[in-house]
């Protein structure tokens, strides 16, 4: 392999010049040995260096970068190259990739780990001293896994515990995608792949996406688990251990626990007859949690924190292999009272790293304990949800471990069967991990079972900062969502702060949810709520509640709203109250929403302008604003807002050419407005270069940046508008404040050469950000769907 990678290096090099020089062939030679000559390549000169780093492969080029920075080297360009040679796709937001070595190397990892790539390919990607993906690893924060899973074996394999410890380090974002049902051996290296990274690491965002048919069991997998939530011991036994990391913390608490019983031996001696209890063994305490096997059937449960979706949840019908089927009349069991028990159990604290619940009877079990737990999280009776909410973690723990004599089944607090394989086991019986924050959940179907068990967990994931719910078909059950959200806004140590709910059929009004939503959370601080149609039968959309729409909003910290209507008519009235509690909005997007009357967009600025004192941005898109040219000019003269968005609005389908002057002047005499997008509004040429006037020499605006995408502007129309604005900073003395052009979907093309020169003068103004977009195909693609 040495032999034939010098050999590719040499006729890269006699590719690359001709003739062949001495420092080319030196530098050929150099790099077939560099395992034992790095140290010494490393100390060469700066012009030395220079030269050999292209000729290395990734491996060593990646271990030249502290060599190359401190002969005042970059290595970008190489990365780029390479990953134009190698990857042979542009990568999506190029323009913001700031370090090109991190972007090849992430998805080199993932390529090889997915085997997409061949890295015998190309001589620069392999090296008999490097293993391709612990080389690559450390580099990774990010990373999807799809279909069945195949990533997850390799990972957790022994060959790569190396690699799996890196990502530990490293990785922040773990996406799953086209995930296909797989089987329990695959699911268990999902378990190890989740409490490595997760539990113990340091993924805090979890994404997953394009999920048709989802697999029930392997969706509340992951959910559980990314909410912090596991059993230990048989399902985290790996190779015949169990995890390293649970086993060091359970040590360690272990000896602090033997201190304090140390400390309370002497007062235990004279708790009465409760010490004989506490006196039993490990078995014999397991005894008594079996014996608990007679009874009639506990009636069916309310879940209160799922009121709307009106679900019978009875205890305890769950297989716990992962497949729910109804109990037989015999198992069909009420909860008699457990005794206390004596062991005291670790009050968790949520959102950080736990070590695993010690287990009494060995390491090891059958295969199916690893579905022990998952699906009792939808079944767990939610009647003290909001109480619990109220009280610390450990003190709930404590009130199931400690259930009085005579007390009651309360669906959760003592629903568990030992005498079998199918029991049923309560969130408080499991532990409790590390958590990640962010949640994203994008075309996956939730039915009304996975929307319980996700308001379940919702209600304690204390570490959950942001949720995006996209196109799940929640229809009803968006108001189990929220209850369980609603339970974990009373949490004290609650950090949610980001929602975003989108969806193609809208369940009940837009301000309807939001006015539910804000009364539920009001320490939100961004809230978006987007739906492409209403409800398919308008009939079955439910009738305004009183308890949302007319009930005051309490004030909140509400700083981002944004709000995509199905085509519904926007009624001030109905934002009013939103407005009015929102005092820190900073940001406010209305997007498809009719205007029932001419009145309604007046009446709309008097509000914000009332309300929100902090509104520097404000965006319409979708939104008809042909008739409503006086408010247009009002907005642009608002001293507040620095961003202003008139996006499709069609603004000038029927105005004439004063009215582009008085646009004009209204932002040359504005220097508070930093930004105008003003994209998909028809400027065409002659709109495009009198908005050059902006920066004229007796303008007093402030504008950096100008959107002007989607607006059928032409390569000549371009020039005119480049030559005009050179010389309105000529005449200014080359001080102008313009820092951005946008100008993607414009018909360039028509016209390359023209283009390119317009382009070329454009950049030695400012930046521009345009796309290379087929004009042609585009109007093809319009008359198609006419």
């Amino acid at each position: 392999m040495a032999a034939r990678c010098g050999r590719s290096v040499a006729e890269a090099v006699m590719a690359a010049e001709r003739p062949r020089s001495l420092f080319a062939l030196s530098a050929a030679a150099v790099s077939r040995s560099m395992a034992a000559l790095e140290r010494d390549v490393w100390a060469l000169p700066g012009h030395l260096l220079r030269g050999l780093l292209p000729l290395l492969t990734i491996f060593h080029l990646e271990r030249a970068e502290d060599a190359a920075r401190r002969a005042g080297l970059s290595t970008q360009p190489i990365w780029r190259k390479l990953w134009d040679d190698v990857m042979k796709t542009r990568p999506p937001n190029s323009e913001s990739i700031t370090c090109w070595r991190k972007k090849f190397l992430e998805t080199f990892f993932s390529n090889v780990l997915h085997g997409v790539l061949d890295i015998s390919s190309d001589w620069r990607l392999h090296d008999r001293h490097f293993s391709p993906l612990l080389h690559s690893s450390p580099h990774v924060s990010q990373l999807t896994l799809c279909n069945m899973l195949q990533g997850a074996v390799e990972l957790t394999a022994e060959h790569n515990h190396e690699v799996l410890e890196n990502l530990a380090a490293s990785l922040r974002v773990l996406k799953f995608q086209h995930l296909l049902s797989c089987d329990q051996s695959i699911r268990r290296s999902l378990v190890l792949l989740l409490h490595r990274l997760i539990h113990h690491g340091s993924v805090s965002q979890v994404s997953m996406c394009s999920w048709p048919v989802p697999d029930t069991v392997l969706l509340v997998l992951i959910l559980t688990m990314s909410a912090g939530f596991w059993r230990s011991g048989n399902a985290l036994a790996c190779h015949g251990s169990p995890c390293g990391l649970c086993r060091e913390e359970d040590k360690a608490q272990s000896q602090e626990s033997a201190q304090e019983g140390a400390e309370r031996g002497c007062n235990a001696e004279q708790e009465g007859s409760s010490a004989e209890n506490q006196k039993r063994s490990p078995k014999e305490a397991d005894d008594c949690m079996t014996s608990v096997l007679c009874g009639p059937r506990s009636p069916p449960l309310q879940n209160p924190a799922c009121e709307e979706t009106s679900s019978e949840v009875p205890c305890g019908h769950i297989n716990i292999q992962g497949d729910s089927f109804p109990l037989s009349s015999s198992e069909q069991l009420s909860c008699h009272p457990i005794p206390r028990k004596t062991r005291r159990w670790q009050k968790p604290a949520v959102g950080r790293k736990r070590r695993c619940l010690r287990r009494s009877r060995g390491h090891y079990a059958d295969p199916e304990d690893l579905y022990d737990f998952v699906f009792t999280v939808a079944r767990e009776d939610n009647s003290g949800l909001l109480d619990k909410t109220r009280t610390t973690e450990g003190e709930n723990t404590e009130n199931w471990t400690s259930s009085s004599p005579g007390s009651p089944c309360t669906g959760h607090a003592g629903c568990k069967k030992r005498g079998g394989p199918a029991g049923t086991l309560s969130l408080k019986a499991a532990h409790r991990f590390r958590s990640v924050s962010t949640l994203e959940l994008f075309s996956i179907p939730l039915t009304g079972e996975t929307c319980r068990t996700l308001s379940n967990l919702l209600s304690s994931w204390v570490s959950l900062e942001n949720l995006v719910l996209s196109y799940n078909g929640l229809n009803a059950n968006i108001s189990c969502i929220l209850s369980g959200l609603r339970a974990l806004s009373q949490h004290p140590e609650c950090r949610f702060r980001v929602l975003r709910v989108s969806d193609m059929f809208s369940h009940m009004p837009c301000m309807e949810l939001v006015h539910c939503t804000l009364s539920a959370l009001p320490q939100l601080h961004t809230l978006s709520v987007s739906f492409d149609l209403k409800n398919q039968l308008e009939g079955t959309r439910p009738e305004a509640s009183p308890s949302c729409s007319e009930a005051e909003i309490p004030e909140s910290c509400l700083e981002v709203l944004e709000i995509r209507f199905p085509r519904e008519p926007l009624h001030t009235a109905l934002l009013l109250p939103v407005l009015k509690a929102s005092k820190s909005l900073r940001q406010l997007s209305l997007d498809s929403a009719t205007l029932p009357c001419p009145q309604e967009l007046g009446l709309l600025l008097e509000v914000l302008k009332e309300c929100t004192p902090n509104l520097k941005k404000l965006s319409f898109h979708d939104v008809n604003l042909a008739d409503h040219q006086k408010e247009v000019l009002l907005l642009l003269q608002d001293p507040g807002l620095q961003e202003i968005t008139f996006s499709f609005c069609r603004l000038f389908e029927s105005s004439t050419a004063e009215f582009l002057s008085e646009i004009i002047n209204t932002v040359k005499r504005n220097s508070s407005l930093k930004s105008l997008k003003l994209p998909g509004n028809r400027l065409g040429n002659h709109r495009l270069i009198a908005l050059a006037d902006i920066f004229s020499e007796d303008s007093s605006s402030s504008l950096c940046q100008l959107d002007v995408s989607s607006n059928c502007i032409k390569p000549d129309g371009l020039l005119e508008f480049t030559k005009k604005l050179e010389g309105h900073i000529q005449q200014r003395g080359g001080q102008h404040p313009f820092t951005q052009l946008r100008l993607f979907q414009n018909w360039l093309d028509q016209d390359a050469e023209t283009a390119q020169e317009a382009l070329r003068r454009l950049r030695a103004l400012c930046s521009v950000v345009n796309d290379a977009w087929d004009s042609s195909q585009a109007f093809a693609d319009y008359i198609s769907v006419m």
